[in-house]
């Protein structure tokens, strides 16, 4: 990473309120170019808080915006941070910001704060909106309403579809991880006061106002187990009237979304890029090698908001990261030259039972962590996401079918698709298929992966019973992914009933018979391409100085991020897990910020009612001077019988060591589709 520090343009930074239309004052922080003419401005508009939680990212990325003649905004959005208001209600808007979808009110908020910006006199009249994760999927949505300022959006690891990709469900199942670990961190997080450094003297009122607006995001989610109308009401439309530049990594679970936007939008408007990364801003991105986003965001600002004819829109439609470390343009999406190929499965018909315990080694499907696929186990250490990449455990408890590469390599691009014919003796069930690369030493490597409810097998809008003893044929995608099966490996399609805490189980024996006849792969296959002298290269990363945020020393070892424990004797498995890292941080303020979090997921072997989901997260926000101290303490857990989920969260909030807020919720609510 290079730290830039001379810039074509002088900055300043200042930070004010920005009026929406019922009076409330959204807290923003504005980093300036020192110009007399007007400029475009840039709008980060997120829940994260801009003051501690996103305090170094932004100072890396506003800071070199504004030295290269834009107007960077960081907006806190209403009811976070230091910003005035009540967060949405989860009941009245999906859920709160920031944890899923953004809700009505953020949405109205984010085009009154455009309008605001293209109306200031240091303004030229044009706005481009970026964001990661649910920033992004607020500039999409803020895109569909048409604001007239806004002429460009740049949105990274965004989902666009908040049912079946925004990390709750997939294929219709209810993904544990996902909703636990999303829920837990937004509780945290809402549960946070204004800082009276800030903030001033109101801070305590608007917090404690704040705290009774609280709701866990997971009795939500939960309430709406199929695509209702409360999914498709936060549902970006058809039509986004703005330019957009759709980011993705092969290691985020919403990677589906830039290739759905490249199918969708007008090529004039609309680019992609999907790089070897995770849930992260790319000049970040692991496990790399990163790229210089900002200097490529840039080219996208400098043609939709200067007008400056730069070659941004002469790229390929899409520019992909190639396993086999290189970067390749597709002109159009779908390729021309990817076809579906068959690969009917062989043998006899075979039970699959899998034991709950399946998946617990496989690594975090959360943006938190990311899954793997695509990484083989040769690569070094410091390539490799930080999680366990063999699936030789839980292959063992799959049916699995295996196509060997015996003459050319075989390159996909896109989405697999199984065709699966499925005998149940029970109502419901679910299927999880796993496309995985075998090397020649035996080794299992992860691709990408697809889940199905079998009550979603006729669509997500109603939940649909098997009739026992019935057998059927299912279809369903898997996640897109772009690998290459090199000669002398094999392809491996491993078909299990469980993949805990991926996917949560179903009620009773689930299991399932799978008859391979009639039972296919498809893949997307490229055709074998020549490589030209034409290359596809991204800048080194580059940033502004950092902020300057630092650590104390501790003597304290380091906790795993993944731990997982087995009682041989109860056939229980428990995976305890680290959502983010731990530990003090002093900023250049004075401001003392101590975060500790741990998730931890439960489960016996054989009893699908044991699977428990639970989280802890213990926040210290403390200034010295003036002896300001808050504590937030929250906890969450969802727990399952064979009729219903259990949810029950708690929030502790302390000042000075007293308690001044102090809230339990709980909730029973019935399992619609198993």
């Amino acid at each position: 990473m290079r730290h830039r520090v001379q810039f074509p343009y002088e900055t300043h930074r200042h930070d004010t309120r920005i009026p929406v239309r019922d009076g409330t004052l959204l807290y923003a922080r504005v980093w300036r170019p020192e110009t007399d003419r007007p400029v475009p401005a840039l709008l980060e508009y997120s829940p994260e808080r801009l003051t501690d939680t996103t305090a170094s990212r932004d100072w890396q990325r506003h800071p070199w915006y504004a030295g290269h003649g834009y107007a960077s905004v960081r907006v806190d959005v209403r009811g976070h941070g230091n910003s005035g208001g009540l967060p949405d209600h989860p009941a009245a808007a999906g859920a709160p910001p920031g944890a899923g979808t953004p809700g009505p009110t953020a949405l109205t908020d984010a085009v009154e704060v455009i309008d605001w910006l293209a109306a200031q006199p240091w303004c030229t009249g044009r706005v481009g909106m970026f964001g990661i994760g649910w920033g992004g999927d607020c500039a999409l949505r803020v895109a569909a309403l048409g604001p007239e300022p806004l002429r460009a959006v740049v949105t990274v690891c965004a989902s666009d579809d908040p049912y079946d990709n925004g990390g709750c469900y997939l294929g219709g199942s209810v993904l544990a991880e996902g909703l636990l670990s999303r829920s837990a961190a937004r509780l945290s997080s809402d549960c946070r006061p204004p800082d009276p450094h800030d903030a001033g003297e109101s801070w305590r009122a608007l917090w404690l106002d704040r705290l009774e607006a609280v709701e866990p995001a997971a009795h939500t989610w939960l309430a709406h187990q199929i695509r209702d109308d409360f999914w498709e009401r936060r549902t970006p439309g058809p039509a986004l009237h703005a330019a957009v530049l759709a980011v993705g990594g092969w290691y985020d679970p919403h990677r589906d979304t830039v290739l759905r936007l490249l199918e969708r939008l007008p090529a004039d408007r609309v680019r992609g890029v999907i790089g070897p990364w995770s849930h992260q801003y790319p000049d970040h991105g692991g496990p790399g090698p990163a790229i210089g986003f900002l200097q490529e965001t840039r080219r996208w600002w400098d043609r939709h908001l200067r007008d400056i004819d730069n070659g941004a829109m002469a790229e390929p439609l899409l520019r992909v990261w190639s396993d086999e470390s290189h970067w390749t343009g597709e002109p159009a999406w779908p390729p021309a030259d990817v076809t579906a190929v068959p690969y009917e499965l062989r043998g006899v018909p075979r039970p699959v039972d899998s034991p709950h315990s399946t998946g617990l080694d496989a690594g975090p499907y959360v943006p938190h962590g990311g899954h793997a696929p695509a990484q083989r186990l040769d690569q070094p250490p410091d390539r490799r996401p930080d999680q366990p990449l063999d699936q030789r455990l839980d292959d063992a408890y799959s049916a699995c079918f295996e196509f060997p590469v015996n003459g050319d390599p075989v390159t996909i691009l896109g989405s697999p698709r199984v065709t699966l014919r499925l005998r149940l003796d029970v109502p419901h069930g679910q299927v999880i298929a796993r496309l995985c690369d075998i090397a020649p030493d035996g080794s299992s490597a992860p691709v990408t992966t697809g889940v199905l409810n079998l009550a979603a097998r006729h669509g997500r809008e109603r939940a649909h019973a098997w009739p026992p003893g019935g057998t059927e044929d299912v279809s369903f995608p898997l996640t897109a992914i772009g690998h290459t099966f090199p000669r002398g490996h094999r392809i491996r399609l491993a078909i299990s009933s469980a993949y805990w805490p991926w996917v949560w189980p179903q009620p009773g024996s689930a299991g399932f018979v799978l008859v391979p006849e009639n039972s296919r792969l498809e893949l997307p296959v490229r055709e074998a391409r020549v490589r030209t002298a034409e290359r596809i290269v991204f800048p080194e990363p580059e940033q502004s100085e950092p902020l300057g945020v630092s650590s104390p020393a501790t003597l304290d070892g380091r906790r795993p991020e993944r731990l997982l424990i087995r009682d041989v004797t109860a056939g229980e498995w428990r995976l305890e897990t680290l959502p983010r890292p731990a530990g003090g941080l002093i900023h250049p303020d004075g401001l003392e910020r101590t975060e500790e979090a741990l998730e931890t997921y439960t489960v016996q072997e054989r009893d699908p009612h044991t699977a428990r989901a639970a989280a802890r997260w213990t926040v210290r926000l403390h200034r010295p001077d003036p002896g300001w101290d808050v504590t937030v303490e929250t906890t969450s857990e969802i727990s399952c019988d064979a009729a219903d989920f259990l949810l029950r969260d708690e929030a502790v909030c302390r000042h000075g060591g007293e308690v001044v807020f102090h809230r339990t919720w709980e909730r029973r609510l019935p399992r619609l589709t198993g």
